[in-house]
């Protein structure tokens, strides 16, 4: 087998890490695309896990995230990873998740005949103001083969009648998890000063690029009376500040405002935390882990990860500024999981997702 795994993004890059790192270059190729062009959010993540370095890397022009920027983007990357992929000639492209790359990536590899293997698919938010919703379900009906990281997920390929062979693998970001956490205290390089916290994140377009959610949000975060950790995306950053918000919550009494964290960093707060606020669809992975096992409240009208709502690990919170203050009050009194149960699997993900490939090639 020879494949062609193709990253942009902090989250695939964590999530790929486990399939790359137990593959070489004599079967294995590796092309970076760049779609975070920030250091501190893509080629650090690389470093810090261990992966091998890009065969690839493409340099993409810097964009102002519009709408006709992301559909430039995939233009771009598909100009550029075209003549990559026609030279290597891989027998399978590996692209993971849901971002342009990964649109961008599936598309190449189709018009180039080359199957594609779609890591973490079947999810669904059934919220079409998400552009990753698009490019999920484009990419899921072109794939060759479907790791669906639960039941849940292979059902809903099963109900769309998706093309190419299904498999429940679990996620790969528990792998990473497994793989990296014993490493995360040693290699930390934040110092936690206290040790009763909320962990915040936020970065999706339709909560941060809107004026109106992105305030409700933060009103929320400074009036829930509770001590908060909030290691901020460079676009928040961007729209904090746009929007007038930065300085609010820079001088707030109860919100640490950080720039964005390495993974061994966000590892350490996710464990060390109390419970965690967040729109990120992969720290509701995360958050699952046997090594984490913390709460999150998610700050989204709908999540793609409903199995980790069932089992009580996250909470549909929504973004009005009340319902979040209460959901807060709420898991600060309370933040016990009493589930025992983890919806993404044990951290062999990677390990299926490549015995699957080696006996298909």
């Amino acid at each position: 087998m020879k494949a062609a795994i193709v990253m942009g993004t902090r989250p695939e890059i964590i999530k790929l890490s486990s399939i790359a790192k137990k593959l070489n270059k004599k079967n294995s190729t590796i092309i970076f695309t760049g779609q975070h062009y920030d250091y501190n959010m893509s080629l650090r993540f690389i470093k810090e896990l261990g992966i091998r370095h890009p065969d690839y890397k493409l340099k993409l022009t810097r964009l102002q995230n519009t709408t006709t920027d992301r559909a430039t983007q995939i233009g771009e990357i598909v100009l550029n990873l075209a003549k990559i992929i026609i030279s290597i000639n891989p027998d399978t492209v590996i692209v993971q998740g849901d971002t342009n790359t990964v649109l961008a990536a599936a598309i190449t590899a189709i018009k180039c005949s080359i199957p594609v293997s779609h890591v973490e698919s079947g999810l669904r938010s059934y919220d079409w103001r998400m552009p990753e919703e698009h490019n999920r379900i484009a990419v899921d009906h072109i794939s060759e083969f479907l790791f669906a990281p639960t039941m849940h997920s292979k059902k809903i390929l099963d109900a769309e009648k998706v093309h190419g062979k299904i498999y429940v693998t679990g996620n790969t970001s528990i792998d990473a998890i497994e793989e990296n956490i014993k490493n995360a205290e040693k290699k930390a390089s934040i110092y936690l000063e206290k040790d009763n916290f909320a962990l915040a994140t936020l970065h999706r377009g339709e909560n941060v690029d809107n004026p109106q959610t992105l305030s409700t949000i933060a009103k929320a975060l400074l009036n829930c009376n509770v001590d908060i950790i909030f290691p901020a995306h460079p676009r928040t950053i961007k729209r904090l500040k746009e929007f007038g918000l930065y300085q609010k919550i820079k001088d707030s009494k109860n919100i640490l405002l950080t720039p964005a964290v390495g993974y061994f960093d966000m590892l350490l707060l996710m464990k060390k935390c109390s419970f965690i606020i967040s729109d990120s669809g992969g720290i509701q992975e995360e958050a699952t882990s046997p090594k984490i096992r913390k709460k999150v409240l998610v700050i989204r009208k709908t999540t793609d990860r409903p199995e980790a709502v069932k089992l009580g690990f996250s909470e549909l919170v929504g973004t009005n500024t009340t319902q979040i203050v209460n959901a807060i009050k709420l898991a600060n009194k309370n933040p016990m999981i009493h589930t025992h149960g983890n919806p993404y699997g044990t951290g062999n993900a990677g390990k299926k997702i490549i015995q699957v490939l080696q006996q298909s090639f």
